[in-house]
């Protein structure tokens, strides 16, 4: 998809209308000094499941780009997987809004975060 997936180990789980699914593996290099995932990245994966979720909606003329993205740390995570469930809140006329809930591999809540993208129409 892009390398910024694949540096960080991101493997798409599922893809379709408005939905996007999204695991990537916890590794001893991901953690900050309380031996934790960095919370950064655990944002970063939703950010990207919640925008391939919006791609998922788009007409051919259009783009997005984040224009807020708002997180809430859950638990802490040393070991295993991530797992990033986006949906489309609602899609409106310049704005779009969806919702990532990422869970560890045991179904336990991480974080979850919100985010609002503006649509661009490209020329």
């Amino acid at each position: 998809m892009n390398p910024y997936l694949d540096y960080f180990g991101i493997t798409l789980i599922d893809l379709k209308d408005g939905y996007a699914r999204f695991r990537m593996p916890v590794r001893p290099e991901y953690l900050q000094g309380a031996k934790k995932m960095q919370g950064g990245l655990i944002v970063a994966l939703a950010d990207e499941a919640i925008a391939h979720a919006m791609m998922s909606q788009l007409s051919p003329d259009e783009g997005l780009t984040t224009v807020e993205l708002k997180s809430n740390f859950l638990a802490g995570v040393s070991s295993g997987e991530l797992i990033a469930t986006a949906t489309i809140f609602k899609k409106g006329q310049s704005l779009i809004i969806g919702d990532c809930l990422v869970t560890d591999d045991k179904e336990k809540n991480i974080c979850r975060v919100s985010a609002t993208f503006l649509l661009l129409k490209k020329k």
